[in-house]
């Protein structure tokens, strides 16, 4: 009996990980991608307009912190100019930043 509700619960943990990981995909293509780009090159025409880094980049993903990573997406990022280059994602939920941040992390080749 313990072995069966032992089985329950990490089927119900590895379906919440993979709703989060939809979610996550799912808050990228809505949010990010049109100027991340689907895969994260950073190649559309506003990627290129921004300045958007290419997180499938490994030196990318090695100079990129996790910190900066949720901080840039809660508060946005501007350009030493004070020009808006990324918009706050503040409606966000704490743990869709953080799925968001792994789905960057899954993105590098």
């Amino acid at each position: 009996m313990k072995k069966m509700i032992l089985l329950a619960a990490m089927l119900g943990l590895a379906a919440t990980l993979s709703v989060k990981a939809a979610d996550a995909k799912d808050n990228w293509d809505t949010l990010c991608a049109k100027c991340h780009g689907a895969e994260g090159k950073g190649d559309t025409k506003m990627g290129q307009k921004l300045g958007a880094k290419d997180f499938t980049d490994a030196k990318v993903q090695a100079d990129m912190k996790d910190d900066a990573a949720t901080k840039a997406i809660k508060e946005g990022l501007k350009s030493a100019e004070d020009k808006t280059l990324m918009k706050p994602f503040d409606s966000l939920t704490a743990d869709e930043v953080k799925a968001l941040v792994a789905y960057v992390r899954g993105l590098k080749k």
